[in-house]
């Protein structure tokens, strides 16, 4: 089968590694693969080398975008895919537009969070419904939002959970001691981890505040933040203001997160709204304890393996973070192997591919 994959960029965050992971493991089962970045974000990439990786530097005005237009109509033509499978809200509605001046034997368009955008895009996505075969999202919740907005049709969007390469993402013993050194802590320190871009939808200061609370009963905690993002200063100035700075660590973008999940003690997910929260079902690999918000897909997937609370809620959060730091060593195994196992049976990245070719085939 020939697949093109098309998706808005190739930065470090959840979807774009999906993408890269199904990309891996089509041509593993035998596919053909073309991958398109609309941009010339370019951070992270298949592994494999028969994967076909092509950019193309898209813009933001309008000379560009037909420009670019033309570009991706030759090359799905040259490429003659079986099943066009986009990935994010501008690489969805472009691969729709496409569909009016060439032939594409299927297209598939994958959301991958609750949030649509502004009214244009629900315009947009609505008037350009018909010209996908299906849409698809990352859970129950973020397809029903965008049924509710009036972005699809009931049957039009179907849920296609996200996979994890667990063969990346497990548990090995004293891997995490590296990072420990690195950031000059003890393996007796409580290390809170937090991994994400440093925007307004992972809700950093709901964490900090929760934080705050968290010292109080567990004074030598350290919290560690992995990513980059627009909102980079105003979060050191926000953590210099708590009077943090010394017990909040920066991380920027890191290659070693399962290495950072594996010294972890807590894995925590404070974002106002999420698609799937992908990030959880790695740590989930990882045997790393998890506490999360209830936001978008995320309670589907963590399920009774960590601690779920409400958004928004830093209180609600510090008391979660402080139960499971306190928990005793056996409830604590218990959970690491409860949610291993429950990412093994409905979440890793191979059981994933397979149902998006059963997708593809029907």
């Amino acid at each position: 089968m020939n697949i093109v994959l098309l998706i808005t960029g190739l930065s470090r965050a959840g979807a774009e590694r999906q993408v890269c992971d199904l990309a891996d493991q089509y041509v593993g089962l035998g596919h053909r693969v073309l991958l398109i970045s609309l941009t010339a974000e370019i951070i992270q990439t298949p592994t494999s080398k028969h994967v076909q990786l092509e950019c193309l530097n898209m813009q933001r005005t309008v000379g560009s975008f037909l420009t670019i237009y033309i570009k991706l109509r030759t090359q799905i033509k040259q490429f003659k895919p079986d099943i066009l499978h986009s990935h994010l809200i501008h690489a969805n509605l472009l691969a729709r537009l496409l569909r009016l001046s060439i032939v594409i034997p299927k297209l598939i368009c994958t959301a991958h969070n609750t949030r649509i955008g502004g009214r244009f895009s629900t315009l947009a996505y609505r008037l350009t419904d018909r010209l996908a075969n299906i849409s698809t999202n990352v859970s129950t919740e973020a397809v029903q939002v965008f049924i509710d907005a009036g972005a699809t049709r009931q049957g039009r969007m179907v849920t296609m959970h996200n996979g994890v390469n667990t063969d990346v993402f497990h548990a090995v013993q004293n891997s995490g001691m590296d990072v420990r050194k690195e950031l000059r802590l003890s393996k007796h320190t409580p290390l809170l981890l937090a991994v994400g871009r440093l925007t307004e939808q992972k809700d950093y200061p709901n964490l900090f505040h929760a934080f705050e609370q968290v010292l109080q009963i567990h004074g030598s905690a350290r919290l560690a933040i992995a990513g980059t993002g627009t909102l980079k200063l105003s979060l050191l100035d926000s953590v210099k203001k708590l009077g943090l700075e010394d017990r909040i660590i920066f991380l920027g973008s890191r290659d070693d997160v399962p290495a950072l999940m594996n010294a972890a003690d807590v894995l925590v997910l404070s974002s106002a709204w999420e698609g799937f929260g992908l990030v959880v079902a790695e740590a989930m690999a990882c045997e790393c304890l998890v506490v999360a918000t209830d936001s978008g897909g995320v309670k589907e997937v963590l399920g009774d393996s960590g601690r779920l609370v409400p958004p928004q809620n830093s209180s609600a959060l510090a008391a979660a973070i402080n139960e499971v730091l306190s928990l005793d060593a056996p409830k604590k195994d218990q959970l690491h192997s409860r949610a291993r196992a429950r990412v093994l049976k409905h979440y890793s990245i191979k059981s994933a591919a397979q149902r998006w070719i059963k997708l593809y085939e029907a």
